[in-house]
């Protein structure tokens, strides 16, 4: 089993760790390299690869000096969106090794248009993609996209661990409670999240069950979720429900 360490970055980002027993480590999403390498020599780490899954700043900003300081590492990233220094393009379908575990990429567009997820030892690292109680913006890609996006997420197993790269379930829980305010494991989780944030602590990694119950995004079949956006579009299909969440979100 695979250990995960988390470093926090900038405001509400998290750069996440993929640990094995030997002191070896492999990167996540590095968007600033400075906390990355005080860990490394703190935990007495050393650096493998580093994996991408999109190209915006705060994913990346922080590869170049960790390859200055650990040169000749793998760095692995997505085939369909321009990140710089990759030394392995992956997409959909393929599977690549970490400390003796299977990972499978997952192409996962909407955020981005090559934006992509590892999945493996019972675990997500889907970048912006799927928050908790929350999902990405759509910026390059579409609303069906995400939306295509996220139900390719929900068929994996429901304790499939998901380590997403920001702090936003607070806020995104707000938003979630005036989707769907008669939830009650909505509102269990409101006021755990709201402990585990006095204390100054992660709400993070979350789990696909959990998302499954209090994520309004997952939930757009749930005739409350269609209710509350009954007065932006007058479709009741998926798709549409979704994309008028999307979009009350953006202005919430």
């Amino acid at each position: 089993m695979l250990v995960i360490k988390s470093i926090p970055a900038f405001n509400d980002n998290y750069i996440w760790l993929i640990c094995n027993d030997e002191n070896h480590c492999v990167v996540v999403d590095p968007g600033d390299a400075k906390p990355v390498i005080q860990f490394l020599e703190e935990h007495n780490l050393t650096l493998d690869a580093i994996l991408v899954t999109h190209h915006h700043n705060d994913h990346i900003g922080g590869i170049s000096e960790l390859l200055r300081y650990q040169p000749k590492i793998n760095v692995i990233g997505p085939k369909h969106d321009a990140v710089p220094s990759l030394t392995h393009s992956v997409e959909g379908g393929e599977q690549i090794e970490i400390f003796g575990e299977r990972f499978m990429i997952l192409d996962l567009p909407g955020h981005t248009h090559g934006h992509i997820g590892y999945v493996g030892d019972g675990k997500l690292f889907c970048g912006d993609v799927l928050f908790s109680a929350g999902c990405g913006r759509v910026f390059e890609g579409t609303a069906e996209q995400m939306y295509h996006s996220l139900q390719k997420l929900m068929r994996l197993p429901a304790e499939t661990e998901i380590y997403c790269a920001h702090e936003y379930t607070a806020s995104n829980l707000a938003f979630a409670m005036a989707v769907e305010p008669n939830n009650s494991q909505l509102r269990d989780y409101r006021d755990e999240v709201n402990r585990l944030r006095a204390a100054n602590k992660s709400t993070i990694p979350s789990t696909l069950q959990k998302e499954k119950w209090i994520n309004p995004f997952l939930r757009v079949a749930e005739p409350e979720v269609m209710k509350s956006v009954n007065n932006r579009t007058s479709s009741t299909d998926e798709l549409s429900v979704f994309t008028a969440l999307r979009e009350w979100k953006n202005e919430f």
